[in-house]
């Protein structure tokens, strides 16, 4: 394998023409097939970000997945979604706000309701969400600063699985799955030497290609989060702040 065929396919084939708030008005009509796998997306992409919100406010780990599930609930009732409006621009802003609306004015009228009420939401995991928050460290991140950490960690986990599919579609998935470590800055990978030889490929050829997968992570990354704000002048800053989040 040359370097031309070790980076072949791998490169920019996506263009992503919906936001997160095309998204909630799509699934603001969860009757159709196209709202009801917006809301599941939605769904499975935040459920773990408001949990830990919930679980960092003193929740117990059961009312915490109780609330998630009655918010997800409530925001489907009677297409709740359909009249929100766009303040701020930030997705996940609108979101906790919501959130935080949910909890001050309508859980308690909502605890003797059976959990979801009459929607089937995508299955989550709970006790697997637990044992990721238990993971969180024992530090003094306010229940805000806890969710936009996680909302951070959900997008960048988006980002790799979105450039592990394109490799996966352009034939390249196990080269992909050996180079990923390199791109997660994993000092104990295995060596370009390593990964030539098992490629049957060059150094020179490894190098190339561990560059093009991070400039594509780059181009992915600015479109995840293009789809997050409500403008494009949003994007620059909403890349920093992200950046900031992680390094915390």
């Amino acid at each position: 394998m040359n370097g031309g065929r070790a980076s072949e396919g791998i490169r920019n084939t996506a263009v992503f023409c919906t936001t997160k708030w095309t998204e909630v008005l799509q699934a603001a009509t969860p009757d159709s097939a196209a709202g009801r796998q917006a809301f599941g997306q939605l769904y499975s992409d935040y459920w773990f970000p408001l949990y830990a919100f919930i679980r960092r406010r003193g929740s117990s780990p059961p009312e915490a997945e109780d609330v998630t599930q009655n918010f997800f609930a409530r925001l489907l009732e009677k297409q709740a979604l359909a009249g929100l409006e766009r303040d701020g621009g930030k997705f996940r802003s609108f979101l906790l706000r919501s959130l935080e609306n949910f909890l001050a004015n309508e859980w308690h009228h909502r605890r003797a309701q059976k959990r979801g009420g009459h929607f089937q939401f995508v299955s989550i995991d709970a006790p697997n969400g637990e044992a990721r928050y238990a993971l969180e460290p024992p530090d003094e991140a306010t229940p805000e600063t806890l969710f936009e950490r996680q909302w951070a960690f959900t997008l960048l986990t988006q980002v790799m699985e979105r450039l592990a599919a394109e490799c996966e579609i352009a034939g390249r998935g196990n080269l992909f799955r050996d180079l990923r470590p390199h791109l997660q800055g994993d000092h104990s990978a295995a060596t370009y030497a390593i990964l030539a030889d098992r490629h049957q490929t060059t150094e020179g050829a490894i190098k190339i290609t561990v560059h093009r997968l991070r400039q594509r992570y780059g181009e992915i990354l600015r479109e995840e989060v293009a789809r997050t704000v409500n403008s494009s002048a949003e994007i620059d800053d909403e890349l920093r702040y992200l950046i900031a989040v992680v390094g915390k």
